[in-house]
């Protein structure tokens, strides 16, 4: 066996249209966007958010319902200058979670929750 990369997410969401703004606004490039369905992507690496609500699968829909979305998943994003991004999610009108903090594994980073909650760290290798 021989595993390639990872490539995306797939997350449920209250609502697709605040999601949107709020990864719109970071700049994540929006590739689909319905009702229902968001996809959105940075580089190669893609998420797509469906909408908790619209879920038919029964398969699916006790996971769509679950109340803490991303419980324990956090999803890093590489940028070169942590301390910069930080000024600049501030001035979004964002409230990161945390301040950046340099970490005993390499990295300077800051949390950012999107509107369900999941987990954004921005971070930057020191």
């Amino acid at each position: 066996m021989k595993l390639k990369s990872i490539s995306g997410l797939v997350c449920y969401v209250k609502d697709i249209a605040q999601t949107a703004d709020f990864y719109e606004t970071l700049g994540f490039i929006v590739t689909k966007r319905t009702d229902d369905q968001l996809s959105i992507r940075l580089n190669w690496f893609w998420i797509d958010f469906h909408a908790q609500a619209s879920e038919t699968n029964d398969e699916f829909k006790k996971e769509a319902q679950l109340g803490n979305k991303g419980a324990g998943q956090y999803t890093y994003v590489s940028v070169d200058n942590v301390d910069e991004v930080y000024q600049e999610v501030l001035a979004k009108g964002l409230k990161p979670s945390s301040q950046p903090r340099d970490w005993p594994w390499g990295n300077r980073e800051f949390v950012l929750r999107d509107p369900d909650g999941y987990k954004l760290v921005f971070f930057q290798k020191i």
